[in-house]
């Protein structure tokens, strides 16, 4: 499933545990973006584990590390996931959705108005990526796929989308507004400060929005994914994450690393992965299915 599985299922096939064998799974570890501090943690208690005779075994230490990054990652895995268990409400849920370009933001928003339809609500898009001409209109052939509204406004910012897009949602009495927005890096002050104009504006048109900010995480990218959550949380209040691209060539270990840093009270969930292009390929994250995944 996942690049990093090819690399590291491999090391629990060798036929003997010693130094060099905890050498290389730690530089591989380091290298399929795991995180320095999340490597060290586990490489210390694969090695106190060896140490004893009850868990010298190959399958034995596959099977602690299974658990140590299990429960690590419990930390980012929600009680209750709202994409798969939130009950339709009569005012609308606003979903703000943000990330930088390339990470497959409008594919996964796709993905979310689908998922949402196939649990009876009603979904309306609004087209707030007003920087690319492009953007809205692959956003209108998301829904013109799903057979969903898309509002949009050849003018304008994405706030004053946003906000005609709130109003339509009310008038509509749509269930779920999903609001995409332009594609930055998380260097670029000026973009980040519109999007907390954004974020400003949905609260003052419908208090207590928007319910959820999703960023769009491509699993590639590597330490730099990492960078990513920090800027946009620190600057918006993440409630959730979507890893994309983890359909057999990202290397995965990013959502480690993001368990073992981010330390705010509340951190952002991984609410979902994407494993694939197809409108679908949209699944719950669950730490303890990650965890066999990486090391089977």
């Amino acid at each position: 499933m996942f690049g990093l599985r090819k690399t590291l299922g491999s090391f629990f096939k060798s036929n003997q545990v010693d130094q060099a064998w905890f050498d290389s799974l730690e530089d591989s570890l380091i290298q399929s973006d795991v995180g320095l501090p999340t490597t060290e943690r586990l490489m210390v208690k694969l090695r106190q584990a060896a140490k004893s005779d009850k868990t010298s075994s190959l399958e034995a230490l596959k099977g602690l590390l299974v658990q140590e990054v299990t429960t690590l990652l419990t930390t980012v895995e929600p009680s209750s996931n709202p994409l798969f268990t939130h009950p339709a409400s009569l005012t609308p849920e606003i979903w703000l959705i943000v990330g930088v370009n390339g990470a497959g933001k409008t594919t996964t928003i796709g993905k979310l108005c689908k998922l949402f339809q196939s649990q009876g609500k009603s979904v309306l898009l609004a087209a707030g990526d007003t920087f690319r001409a492009a953007a809205k209109n692959q956003l209108q052939e998301w829904g013109g796929r799903n057979l969903v509204d898309v509002i949009s406004q050849d003018g304008g910012d994405a706030a004053a989308v946003a906000h005609d897009a709130i109003h339509s949602a009310i008038s509509r009495q749509s269930n779920i507004l999903i609001i995409d927005t332009a594609g930055r890096l998380a260097t670029q002050d000026h973009l980040m400060e519109e999007l907390k104009k954004v974020k400003r504006v949905i609260g003052k048109v419908l208090p207590g929005a928007p319910h959820q900010i999703l960023l769009v995480l491509d699993g590639n990218t590597g330490q730099n994914g990492l960078s990513q959550v920090k800027a946009f949380h620190d600057a918006l209040g993440l409630t959730g994450i979507v890893v994309t691209k983890l359909d057999g060539t990202a290397k995965g270990g990013v959502i480690c690393a993001i368990a073992q840093t981010i330390q705010t009270t509340p951190k952002p969930m991984v609410l979902a992965l994407g494993k694939g292009e197809g409108i679908d390929d949209l699944v719950p994250f669950s730490a303890l299915q990650y965890s066999l995944e990486l090391f089977n």
